[in-house]
């Protein structure tokens, strides 16, 4: 495994995840709580979200095996629904997305279990945080990552939405609504151009598939 391989990792898991956007939606769903509070909620989803993408990073490709789905399609399709994030996210539609999902968890009354539901499922641990895990995990050639070295970028990255949780309030202040912007569109067109080669790699799987 090389440098480029391991950075690609790693800012394809800090994009789908995306730490920064969370941190609007996170003061969102605890404006009335205490310090100590926020923590408790902030670690308990953090936890909850390395749990998950733990699971898919070392059981997802075996899932796909016994669904009948082939590792080629899932990239395709892993690889249409990231473009989609980074088009939410290059025209500020995931942001308002987010907003949207954390409202509505408020009026249903489930803010004792928001750490849950919706900060960890599905804002943190999305659908496309756990395509880019399978994805990730599932490449056979030789510059794989390989499972521990995975996980350790997942306990990273987690430890870095706990520490953004930690100094929300004084992130949001820094960065103001133009840096919030700007840092947003800018890792959409990071998510763009590796969702593009995404599918480009499940098409040449399927073509290798065909010629044998």
């Amino acid at each position: 495994m090389d440098a480029h391989t391991l950075l690609s990792a790693i800012a394809t898991l800090v994009v789908t995840i995306d730490p920064i956007g969370l941190v609007p939606v996170f003061l969102s769903l605890t404006p009335n709580m205490s310090a100590s509070d926020r923590r408790r909620v902030a670690v308990r989803a953090t936890l909850i979200t390395f749990g998950i993408l733990a699971f898919f990073a070392i059981a997802g490709h075996r899932l796909l095996e016994w669904l009948q789905i082939g590792l080629p399609a899932f990239r395709i399709a892993g690889g249409l629904l990231l473009f989609w994030i980074a088009f939410e996210m290059i025209f500020e539609r995931r942001t308002e997305r987010k907003q949207h999902t954390a409202s509505e968890a408020v009026t249903k009354d489930q803010i004792h279990d928001l750490a849950t539901f919706p900060l960890a499922i599905p804002l943190m641990a999305g659908p496309g945080a756990i395509t880019a895990v399978i994805l990730l995990a599932a490449r056979e050639d030789r510059a794989a990552l390989g499972l521990p070295l995975l996980l350790l970028l997942l306990a990273l990255i987690a430890g870095l939405c706990l520490a953004v949780f930690f100094a929300a309030e004084r992130l949001s202040r820094f960065l103001g609504t133009t840096g919030n912007l700007v840092l947003t569109r800018l890792l959409g067109l990071i998510l763009t151009a590796m969702a593009v080669q995404f599918v480009i790699d499940g098409v040449s799987a399927l073509d290798l598939i065909h010629q044998r």
